[in-house]
């Protein structure tokens, strides 16, 4: 039976859970000049945002935020789920920094001072899309020894 975590995933998991839960606790208690801020930011990338208010697009956020970072935390919660949640967010926040202008140089992906900030949603990424893929990468070892046990008998 194969456990839904496994002992190298407790780090990651734990690290971006808390960082993530973190995040979106302080969205949903945030003022309405961070409200502001942060849907502001979010419409330069991303202009379909608009037609939701402030408050609600921060809620919203930090709702997925708390859910996201819960999943992460969660034991019971397979790593690969959590990795699908961490990659979708992640994905946006990667979009978020590639779309806002000043974060990185014309022309090229590394950050500028500005974008630092926004450039370490990368990790995000890159810890969601282990999570995701190390299910596959043990399968496949796994399958072709039952395929060879199988042809024997």
């Amino acid at each position: 039976m194969d456990l839904p975590l496994k002992a190298h995933h407790i780090v990651p998991r734990l690290a971006t859970g808390a960082f993530i839960l973190h995040a979106g606790l302080g969205k949903l208690s945030a003022d309405e000049q961070t409200e502001q801020g942060l849907h502001a930011m979010a419409i330069q990338a991303y202009p379909f945002l608009g037609r939701l208010s402030p408050h609600r697009f921060t809620r919203l956020l930090g709702t997925a935020e708390v859910t996201l970072g819960a999943a992460l935390l969660a034991p019971l919660v397979p790593s690969a789920v959590a990795g699908a949640g961490l990659t979708a967010f992640s994905s946006g926040l990667v979009g978020l920094y590639l779309r806002t202008p000043g974060a990185h140089a014309k022309g090229s992906p590394l950050p500028t001072q500005q974008g630092i900030p926004l450039a370490k949603d990368t990790w995000l990424l890159a810890i969601g899309l282990g999570l995701l893929t190390d299910r596959a990468s043990w399968s496949w070892p796994r399958l072709r020894a039952r395929r060879r046990c199988a042809r024997r008998r």
